[in-house]
């Protein structure tokens, strides 16, 4: 069975002879032939160069072409702040001052489209008979977001009406994307949406349900399969993400994947993801990706699953942890005795916390993967530095990447449960939602 006949057999609801495996190696790729993330998201032959490297050494069921949830934003105005070891960040929302819905459609022609459809194409015909390609588009209240920056969950209050009106636009450029993505060779549409983590189930219901289903409808009469993909603690969706109807949801380490699993098998919904992204693929070792896949097949059930990073693996993702993962999934007998007694070692960093209850002012601590690679955990610090505009130097605010290790051992030792999050003066005040402005505001004047 080739790799892309075994995605094909899971997410057609079938079981496969093995547990697929997907890489998300999107500016990881790059790292496998040193380059920079600027160049693999800019020069299509680097990238082609930096996938078929990928291919050649994670031995991937399917394989997506590029993760950058910027492509669409960067067309439609928004300006963006390129780094080496990371995608692209929006720094500027064109919809900030003026709040008016775009007519701009998205085509071939525009923006990075043509690099990434050149590169698809070539893919396509390189590996595409034995493996399943992935176009991964921006979802949209992601793109929303862009657009109108974090006044949007502001607008919801003000402008519900215009804040639907928006994402329905959103949606047809997503439409727009799908039909690029499947022309050029596509197998499966990923809509990554990872602000979505960010919302109640009831603004779900009420701004997404509808757009989200006729996309997903959208996609499969084009005959490609679809996925939704979240980053952050999206559990309390999970349930109303399943009413949208897509082939598979794909899930972060922040979601318990046995909890998780019984609501999607429930709807008859593959479910995708959720090796964590920092703690075991960057800063593990080896022998701790091997173990992680080891524990979780015993854990899960294997009918319905697709195993991948939670995420857009980190640049710095050690290659020969990908590759353990990799052998673990196709030979997980072999290491389980092996493994039997190996326990992670334990991150010995002495982390001193502030004295929170002698503080001068206010401390505002958020917690996230990496606000410059992670849209939900940069719209949370935004959230957080708006208060800047009220309070001035009256306040610090202060982020912890867990991309750093001593920042992961600060998260155990403060009981941090889910990324992203918001401290203020050492208690937890939000956790994978974006607070409201005025009540945050509040909130600190009592404390100033």
């Amino acid at each position: 069975m080739t790799g892309k006949e075994r995605i094909f057999k899971v997410l057609s609801g079938e079981m496969a002879d093995m547990v697929p495996w997907v890489p998300f190696a999107g500016v990881h790729a790059g790292k496998l032939c040193g380059y920079h993330a600027t160049e693999v998201l800019k020069d299509a032959d680097k990238l082609y160069e930096s996938l078929m490297k990928v291919h050649e050494t994670y031995l991937p069921d399917g394989q997506p072409v590029i993760f950058d949830l910027q492509v669409e934003a960067e067309i439609l105005g928004c300006e963006l702040m390129w780094a080496e070891d990371y995608p692209p960040s929006v720094v500027s929302h064109p919809l900030a001052d003026a709040f008016i819905i775009p007519d701009t459609q998205i085509t071939k022609s525009d923006g990075r489209i043509p690099i990434i459809l050149d590169v698809m194409k070539r893919m396509k015909a390189s590996v595409g008979a034995e493996t399943a390609l992935y176009g991964l588009i921006t979802g949209p209240l992601t793109l929303a977001t862009h657009l109108r920056g974090s006044e949007l969950f502001m607008d919801t209050y003000m402008e519900p009406e215009k804040v639907q009106e928006l994402i329905n636009y959103c949606t047809e450029i997503a439409k727009q994307m799908s039909d690029l993505y499947i022309d050029a060779g596509m197998d499966v549409i990923a809509v990554v949406d990872p602000v979505i983590s960010q919302i109640s189930p009831d603004m779900f219901e009420q701004y997404l349900n509808i757009p989200l289903s006729g996309l997903f409808q959208y996609i499969k009469d084009k005959h490609a399969y679809s996925s939704l993909f979240v980053c952050g603690d999206a559990t309390k969706n999970m349930d109303v993400m399943c009413h949208t109807h897509p082939d598979m949801i794909s899930i972060d380490e922040n979601i318990d994947m046995v909890a998780a699993k019984k609501i999607t098998d429930a709807h008859g919904i593959i479910i995708g993801g959720n090796i964590p992204l920092t703690t075991v693929m960057l800063l593990g070792n080896q022998q701790d990706n091997v173990k992680f896949i080891v524990d979780f097949l015993d854990m899960v059930d294997h009918d319905n699953l697709i195993v991948s990073p939670g995420c857009d693996m980190p640049y710095d993702t050690p290659i020969e942890n990908c590759i353990g993962v990799m052998d673990a999934l196709r030979n997980p007998d072999s290491y389980k005795q092996m493994l039997e007694n190996y326990t992670k070692a334990e991150i010995d960093i002495k982390i001193e916390l502030p004295e929170y209850n002698k503080l001068d002012k206010p401390l505002i601590e958020v917690f996230t993967v990496d606000s410059a690679s992670c849209a939900a955990c940069g719209y949370l610090k935004q959230a957080a530095m708006r208060l800047f505009d009220v309070f001035g130097d009256k306040i610090d605010v202060i982020e912890y990447k867990i991309t750093e290790i001593e920042n992961v051992a600060r998260v155990k030792k403060l009981g941090v449960k889910n990324l992203p999050a918001i401290y203020v003066n050492g208690k937890l005040y939000v956790s994978s939602i974006i607070p409201n402005h005025n009540e945050f505001v509040d909130h600190i004047k009592k404390l100033i």
